[in-house]
């Protein structure tokens, strides 16, 4: 598959044949989805926590005599079944993280690159350098290239003027070639690369690359 890769202001620059195998309908669904969860898995806190029995402040004082009162049985202030007691069988801190194998979130990530590939919703630029931190420049950036609903940009490596330009826009995210992941490809619209952040995402996903690290 072949991309053209376009400047700043939309004009192409010649085309940029992908170098990685995309993957064939019907295989990886399963390891997006695995991925996926995974991710969104790793983004809970786990910090909720309730206080048992023996962790509320309290005396340790029978309220009342056992018998004679014509009241209930009690032996705690610290009873769940009392206002400001504890809880029975709370939440208590935990960690929500799934583990998934390389392989895995390799075959992931090429599933959904191959996706958003044959969709057309692969934009590759030249180079994407601003001269200055002003959003309306990079607004006139995304409406050369056509570029309408969420934005994924990724670029090789973080730059200052694109970061602050496009920090006020709510449509916009950036990610490097390095870190992207497969729910940043899956979650917008449309996906802008860099030439060079695309070449690092082929060496990700690159089959002899996978091999070398076993």
């Amino acid at each position: 598959m072949k991309l053209t890769i376009r400047d700043i202001k939309g004009n192409q620059q010649g085309e940029l044949e992908v170098a990685f195998p995309l993957v064939e309908n019907g295989k990886g669904t399963q390891a997006v989805h695995d991925v996926v969860v995974a991710y969104q898995a790793a983004q809970r806190m786990g910090t909720a926590c309730t206080k048992t029995m023996g962790e509320v402040a309290g005396t340790g004082k029978k309220p009342w005599r056992q018998k004679g009162t014509g009241r209930a049985r009690a032996g705690s202030f610290q009873s769940p079944l009392w206002r400001g007691g504890g809880v029975v069988f709370g939440p208590k801190p935990r960690d929500f993280s799934k583990k998934v194998t390389r392989k895995t979130r390799q075959l992931a990530l090429r599933k959904a690159v191959s996706e958003r590939l044959r969709a057309g919703d692969v934009v590759v630029v030249d180079e994407l350098k601003l001269a200055s931190p002003k959003t309306k420049e990079f607004q006139a950036v995304l409406k050369a290239l056509d570029l309408k609903g969420t934005t994924l940009v990724v670029a090789a490596a973080p730059d200052r003027n694109l970061t602050l330009a496009s920090r006020n826009l709510p449509n916009v995210a950036l990610a490097t070639g390095e870190s992207v992941n497969t729910y940043d490809v899956l979650r917008p619209d449309k996906l802008v690369f860099t030439r060079a952040a695309f070449e690092q995402l082929e060496k990700r996903l690159a089959p002899e690359q996978a091999e070398e690290k076993k």
